[in-house]
């Protein structure tokens, strides 16, 4: 019988293959969706999915990519920014 906080499905049901050959239930924690561009709505590429005190203790070049607006804009829309800018 699962334990009462694992009853909840904030947990996901995962499936281990166990030394003895049978499989067993774990329950693990979700992950968090994928980062979003702020202006499209398209899923960030290059930005981690992790929770928070997870990204905190990544290097910083692991948290974005290194570019202008870097983990809130994709590529197409910073593009369209900094030429909008430059006019």
């Amino acid at each position: 019988m699962p334990a009462g906080n694992q009853k909840s499905r904030s947990k996901r049901r995962v499936f281990v293959k166990v030394p003895g050959g049978a499989t067993k239930l774990t329950y693990k924690a979700r992950k968090p969706s994928q980062a979003k561009c702020s202006s499209c709505g398209q899923k960030l590429v290059g930005v981690p999915r992790g929770k928070p005190a997870q990204i905190a203790k990544m290097p910083k070049t692991q948290r974005r990519p290194q570019r202008p607006f870097g983990g809130n804009l994709c590529s197409r829309c910073s593009r369209k920014k900094i030429v909008q800018e430059n006019r």
